[in-house]
Order: structure tokens, then sequence, then C-alpha cells
């Protein structure tokens, strides 16, 4: 969760969840500035929320409640995964003013605010058929408030539907920023000083296949670094490895400045829950892209998101997800304990225990961490190029914390490290740079 005042009384936007989030809350923040929120008295407060676990949604509510006794004046506007999958909920809330939907989060009008909004100029939810949604506008942002690096969307919604996920139907199916509006956005961000750019998405390998010309991820990373020669790095968020094209493969063989971290979608590594997950994978085509992918970038790093206790999951199942993060090398794991989202396939099956979810989920985050461990030990004696994320904390290229006594948010440093101490590498600037 993060946040942040635009001004004294303005507007508040806290953001819980993904890197788009992150994305449109600058959006939203702008749009809602345009509409006059911000010069009501009592300003406003925008939870733009994640419907991807139950824990999420209940961070936000109870955060949502902290609002309104903190700031009892302001207007509560709540929106984001979690209002567009269940939009009543927050109307029932008395602390929320008004609810939007993920569509109408992006657009200035729907925030514009007269002192008694809410009440008698418009419904409380404002919250559309995401489905009928078919594109995705490029929205220029020229910054990404408190972030040393900068987000650009290029991909919203997701036509799979796997059986323990709601956020198709926070999302609405996929599509994708034309590539010309997708390589301005980055081409201005980086004309503003930002060194690294993210691209995010939902599902960001199916991005292109409703463009004219099918272009793929590939030619979209390919045509950026093309495009944008003054960026210094580009950085891909999550994908789905079994949906990775050849240009993508070739761009991180060939391409410096394409960041060599790459978080995976993997889920599990058993064929039977990836079955029952309606992934497109199996724990071999997991395994097998990550020696590929080794093999063109022998400094990659693996990052993945692995859900425990998905029902039916047995020891030996789980087992097979335990293995994997040594078969295919991971170091920086996302644990989720399976939390069933109502409905979803996933929520009617049989449920495992929640104590053995807790326990299973517990044990991956152990295996997480020694894997951890044992990149931080491998990085030692290696110089390294971190990116300045706030004084005295960076991120290498595979995405490594750093500890550095160098550079201001946003410079690039090039380090020495001389340990760790199990959290983050100790590093000794050999010169810094502004990139």
């Amino acid at each position: 969760m993060s946040g942040g005042k635009d001004t004294p009384g303005g507007i508040d936007v806290v953001t819980f969840g993904c890197r788009l989030n992150t994305y449109e809350s600058e959006v939203m923040r702008r749009e809602a500035n345009a509409a006059g929120l911000g010069e009501l008295d009592g300003g406003a407060v925008i939870f733009n929320t994640c419907a991807v676990t139950g824990e999420a949604v209940r961070q936000a509510r109870q955060a949502i409640r902290k609002a309104r006794r903190d700031n009892p004046g302001a207007r509560i506007i709540v929106t984001g995964c979690a209002a567009q999958t269940d939009p009543d909920s927050f109307v029932a809330m008395d602390e929320v003013d008004l609810v939007l939907g993920n569509e109408e989060k992006l657009k200035a009008h729907n925030y514009r605010a007269l002192p008694d909004f809410g009440v008698n100029h418009f419904e409380k939810a404002r919250v559309n058929d995401i489905m009928s949604v078919t594109e995705t506008a490029s929205h220029m942002v020229d910054a990404i408030e408190g972030r040393a690096r900068a987000f650009v969307q290029v991909q919203n919604g997701c036509n799979h539907r796997c059986t323990f996920c709601i956020i198709p139907y926070g999302r609405g199916n996929s599509r994708s920023v034309p590539m010309g509006a997708a390589v301005e956005q980055v081409k201005r961000l980086a004309g503003n000083g930002y060194a690294e750019v993210v691209l995010t998405g939902v599902d960001m390998t199916g991005y292109g296949a409703d463009l004219p010309g099918s272009p793929r991820l590939g030619r979209l990373v390919k045509t950026i670094l093309k495009q944008v020669p003054d960026l210094a790095r580009l950085r891909l968020s999550s994908i789905d490895s079994i949906e990775a094209d050849d240009e993508l493969m070739e761009a991180i063989a060939t391409e410096p400045r394409l960041m060599p971290h790459l978080h995976l979608s993997l889920q599990a590594g058993d064929d039977m829950v990836l079955k029952r997950m309606k992934r497109r994978h199996l724990r071999d085509d997991s395994i097998r892209f990550c020696e590929d992918v080794r093999q063109l970038r022998p400094d990659i790093v693996f990052g993945a998101d692995l859900i425990a206790g998905f029902p039916t999951e047995t020891e030996e199942m789980f087992e097979n997800s335990f293995k994997i993060v040594d078969e295919c090398g991971l170091t920086h794991l996302h644990v989720f304990p399976f939390s069933p989202r109502e409905g979803t396939p996933a929520a009617r099956m049989p449920q495992v225990d929640r104590t053995v979810v807790k326990e299973r989920a517990a044990r991956l985050r152990a295996a997480g961490d020694a894997a951890y461990r044992r990149h931080l030990d491998v990085l030692v004696g290696t110089r390294q190029r971190i990116l300045v994320e706030r004084e005295g904390i960076g991120r290498a290229e595979g995405f490594t914390l750093a500890a550095v006594d160098a550079g201001k948010p946003g410079d690039v440093v090039e380090v020495a490290v001389s340990g760790h101490d199990g959290e983050r590498l100790i590093a000794r600037p050999l010169a810094a740079q502004a990139a």
C-alpha cells in the first residue's frame, strides 16, 4: 500500500496492489485535480484497491475506516479492482462517498465534485460493465510521485480464466496500448530524467493480439529500446513464460538495457494443480523456460508468484511446487496462501485446511528466503549498477536490494559489493552518475 499528499487539504491517493495500480493512481491524481476535487474544503482521499486476495480487500476496508476517523471532512472515493468486482460492499460503507469502476477512475468528469456529491448530484456508485471496454487509452504522465523509476501501462485486462483469479472481472478482457503511444510515453518519461521505466500490464505477454498486425511484447520492447536511446534501463513486470515470443527471447539475449530480471507467473509446480488452476503450462515448461533464458542471459534473475494450499493440493503436490524453487533457480518469491475468491471456480473446489495452507506458505517463504540469501552470497565481490530508490537504498539490475551511500533518488551508481546482511547487498560506490 502506498499513498502521498498532493497538497495540504488536497488529494491523497492510497494505492494497493500491483504496479499497474501505481501508474493508474498517477493518472487518477491528475484527473481528480483537473476536476477540482482537491479544492474542496476537507480535500479528498481516493483508495485504489486490489482484489487479488481477500486480505487485500480487508486491508482496504480497514484503511478506509481509519481515513474517515482521521479526516472527517474529506470526500472518500473508492475505486480499483475490489470496487469493480464488488461495488455494493463499498457502497454500503458509511465512510464512503463515491465508488468508481476501473474505467471510470481514469476520467476527470467522474470526479466532478460539488460539496454534496454522492447525495444529490449522482449515484454513489459509477461502475460499468468492464467486459464492455474494448480499448485501453494511453494516459500520458510526466512523473510518478515519490518514485525513482517510472511505470508505463502497455496492456490491461486478461482473456484467460484461471480458476482462482477474480482479476479478469475487475479488469475486463485483454486490450493493448498502441505501440506508438507506448513509445511516446516512455520517451516523455526518459526526457524528464527517469533512468528506468517499467512496462506494466495485467497479462503483459498477451500484448498486441488486439492491435493491427498483432505485434507481440518482444516487438514492443525492441522498438522502445531503438526509439528511446536515452533510456538507460527498461524493465518488465510479471510475464507468463509460456507466452514469451521469439523477439522477446532475442531481446533478452541481446539488449543490455533490458534488465536481467523476469518475474514469472508460475503459481504452482505440480501438473495436476496447474491443470485445476486452468494454467496453460506444465512444470517442465517452467523449468525449460528458465534453462533456456539462462543460456541466453547468464546473469538473469528470476522471481515468481506461487500459491500455497490450492484446493485439492496434497502434500506430494505441494512438494512439487516446493522443489521448483530450486529447479527453476528462483530468487524473488511472492508467496500467496490460497484465498478463495467468491465467484471463482476454485472457491467451489474442496478446500485445504487453513492451518495446512498457512504452514505450506511458510515453508515456501522459507525456501525463498534461503534462495535469496544464496543469491546475495554469489554477488559478493562483484560490481553492480544500482538505481538509487531513496536515500541509502537502491536496486541492482537483477532487482536485488542494495545499501549504498551515494547518489540521489533516480541516479544510477556503480558499486563494488563487499557483503550483505541477509536482506540487501552492502555496496561501496565506485563512481556515481546520473543516467
